[in-house]
């Protein structure tokens, strides 16, 4: 195949990295770019610039923020005493659309996968540990959120076995959410009924 444009077919292999984008979807992308004005394309191009220099982690929760603490951290209306761990960031957006959970969050920032030479370590275990040790936080209940699978399973039996030896309620959101499934893909509603059905672990 002649290649008429070095430029396009750059983008395309660039927007073709994207997750869920093959090369046809990342072709289509960049010719209603190449269509759009010159504005408009300054406006994404400067959106995924100000993404990368703002966008940082929460010291606290280890969620995406633009300040650190961020804003669930730093509101005094949540509830303190209750944690909800979650295995990545956008699963804090998730829970956060169904409004029934008032707490605060913990980010894993992945799961236990013996497979992909992920181990504890490699995850925010520690820094979850730490905040229960801190007085200041006063944590009484941790919610295990993590998905359904089998690494999800494999770190929550980890954290729990971890967790006993505080005096803290462990529970995890019930399973009216699908084995296999994850958090992303789940409807509100069922994880808005999870989250009011929890139960001990």
């Amino acid at each position: 195949m002649q290649i008429t444009s070095e430029a396009l077919e750059r983008a395309i292999e660039e927007l073709a990295k994207l997750p869920g984008t093959g090369r046809k979807s990342a072709q289509r992308i960049a010719i209603h770019l190449l269509k759009q004005t010159d504005e408009h394309v300054s406006k994404l191009a400067d959106a995924l610039i100000q993404l990368k220099k703002s966008v940082t982690r929460c010291s606290v929760c280890g969620t995406i923020t633009d300040t650190d603490p961020c804003s669930i951290c730093s509101n005094h209306k949540r509830m303190n005493g209750v944690v909800c761990v979650v295995e990545e960031f956008q699963d804090v957006y998730i829970i956060e659309k169904t409004n029934e959970f008032r707490g605060r969050y913990h980010v894993l920032g992945g799961t236990i996968s013996p497979l992909e030479n992920i181990g504890p370590d490699d995850i925010r275990i520690k820094e979850l540990l730490d905040r229960i040790a801190d007085e200041d936080e006063s944590i009484e209940e941790v919610i295990l959120a993590l998905n359904p699978d089998a690494e999800g399973e494999a770190t929550s039996y980890y954290i729990n076995k971890l967790l006993k030896n505080y005096e803290i309620e462990i529970t995890r959101i019930a399973y009216g959410i699908p084995m296999g499934t994850e958090l992303e893909f789940i409807d509100e509603a069922t994880l808005s009924r999870a989250f009011a059905s929890r139960t001990s672990f």
